[in-house]
């Protein structure tokens, strides 16, 4: 992402987990990680969406994480549909969590982003965390893939984390905005609609920033 940015590599049930860490300038309030869409249909940690999640939490004072997830890039393993790839992610949570916690002398925020396939592993994650009572204070959900994965409900026992936003394209020609409307219907869950935009966001990475600082920044 940056000069700054470090590449580094955790052990994970299937092999190594390669992430990318990005601090911000001074002292960071929380950690934030970021999950990547399909990696079989190319997604991974340098995907320019997960890439402005990761800018947009830096520029919040949070340190962002993200990984590659099974069988991408130097991640062993291979595509687990979703479930090992949330293992994963909670052990890099795990893993960075107490480091953290002894840099701040206190309990750091947690926030969790993802795109597409991400999306769905991100908030698979905070409904693990939600049984734990352990709910991230902030979710974020960008183009979530809601027609080819089953994302867990948001408000229902409880909310999946207290601050949440979905943003999807007017125009994605992947996941149709109807079908995210139908699933955000009945949960009463406001989708922010990016006018004119595709699955990737094309030309609106920017704005996308802009609006994840806005929305976020604001519960700080």
């Amino acid at each position: 992402m940056n000069r700054q940015t470090q590449r580094l590599s955790i052990a994970g049930a299937a092999g190594a987990i390669e992430f990318a860490l990005d601090r911000p300038a001074g002292a960071p309030r929380g950690l934030a990680l970021v999950a990547h869409p399909h990696p079989l249909h190319g997604g991974t940690l340098d995907n320019k969406v997960a890439q402005t999640l990761a800018r947009a939490w830096v520029q919040l004072g949070f340190i962002a994480l993200r990984p590659n997830f099974r069988g991408v890039g130097a991640s062993g393993g291979s595509f687990d549909g979703g479930r090992g790839e949330s293992d994963d992610l909670q052990r890099l949570l795990e893993h960075q969590w107490q480091a953290l916690q002894d840099e701040l002398g206190a309990a750091p925020q947690l926030a969790l982003a993802g795109f597409s396939f991400g999306a769905y592993v991100a908030a698979a994650l905070a409904a693990r965390l939600r049984e734990a009572g352990r709910a991230p204070r902030h979710l974020t959900l960008i183009g979530p893939a809601v027609v080819n994965f089953a994302l867990p409900a948001l408000r229902e026992p409880q909310l999946l984390a207290e601050r949440m936003l979905v943003v999807h394209g007017e125009a994605d020609e992947v996941v149709p905005l109807a079908a995210v409307l139908d699933w955000a219907r009945p949960q009463q869950q406001p989708v922010l609609v990016a006018p004119g935009s595709g699955h990737f966001f094309h030309g609106m990475l920017t704005p996308l920033k802009d609006w994840v600082c806005a929305w976020h920044g604001s519960a700080l």
